[in-house]
């Protein structure tokens, strides 16, 4: 075999064994007591705002703080080192990001999902439009 061939050989093996180690670290979504089990290694967990507790941001260290139930119904207190986002509380979902703590989930990342605009009390009727 020439040269050449053999580094394109070893050109597509590197680039199998790349694809295969991002595809066994791509994320899957956990529960809080899933992600604590973890020991501090980063994964995704998707809940919603815990209304009844309390919301806290410290400007000083620019900490917000909150309380989140996952879809198991685990609840967890989050500290996120960022501000609040904005209509945090209006949002039906959080997608947080991050790892668990003995007393918290520290997320490095929130995705929120925001409710939409066309509900049913937006909805055009299409009988009144007019022509």
């Amino acid at each position: 075999m020439k040269n050449s061939q053999i580094a394109i050989i070893i050109a597509i093996a590197v680039l199998i064994g790349y694809t295969l180690v991002r595809l066994g670290n791509s994320s899957t979504y956990s529960s809080f007591s899933d992600a604590t089990a973890l020991n501090g290694e980063k994964t995704t967990v998707i809940g919603y705002l815990d209304l009844e507790e309390s919301m806290d941001f410290n400007p000083k260290t620019v900490q917000f703080a909150f309380t989140a139930r996952d879809k198991k119904g685990n609840s967890s207190r989050v500290i996120y080192n960022q501000p609040k986002p904005q209509d945090f509380e209006r949002s039906e979902e959080i997608t947080m990001t991050g790892y668990a703590t003995d007393s918290a989930f520290i997320a490095t990342d929130i995705l929120m999902k925001c409710p939409s605009k066309y509900n049913e009390q937006n909805e055009v009727d299409s009988d009144k439009i007019y022509k």
